[in-house]
């Protein structure tokens, strides 16, 4: 592919750690002491999920994360610090494509709502996937260093 400055491959690999970096302030701006300690974070989704039009969403919540609310907490938080640091380094990077475009599709099923709220998740979505099929971990990567998929 011809592009001005960087290679298709190359832009591809910006693309990736850019998500990345998506991923990382995502953690950093959460208020990990509220999300630990308070139980804010699976709280406030405790109240949307309860509130949902799809009775799947509430049902799932209730299963899968009203049990285990402090565990959940734990997932949730650093799974978007492993997505990001696995992105910008590019180790096992589909793993953290795979795994961030899951994230982001439940944040946007959890949110159904309120699409305004949306377009990152969206956004992140759509980037995981082009990421993914264009095989970004080529170029820039600890995957590909160590040979790697």
């Amino acid at each position: 592919m011809q592009t001005i400055w960087l290679t298709g491959a190359e832009w591809l690999a910006v693309l990736r750690i850019g998500l990345g970096l998506w991923w990382l302030e995502s953690w950093r701006h959460k208020d990990r002491k509220g999300w630990f300690e308070r139980g804010a974070g699976i709280a406030w989704a405790a109240d949307v999920a309860a509130k949902h039009r799809w009775a799947a969403v509430r049902t799932g919540f209730d299963k899968v994360v009203a049990p285990r609310p402090r565990a959940m907490a734990y997932v949730v938080v650093y799974a978007e610090l492993a997505l990001g640091l696995g992105l910008v380094g590019g180790f096992l990077t589909p793993v953290a494509l795979i795994g961030g475009l899951v994230l982001n599709l439940l944040y946007l099923t959890l949110m159904i709502h309120d699409w305004a709220e949306q377009g990152q998740n969206a956004m992140m979505a759509l980037i995981s996937l082009v990421a993914l099929f264009a095989v970004s971990w080529q170029t820039w990567s600890l995957d590909s260093a160590l040979g790697l998929f």
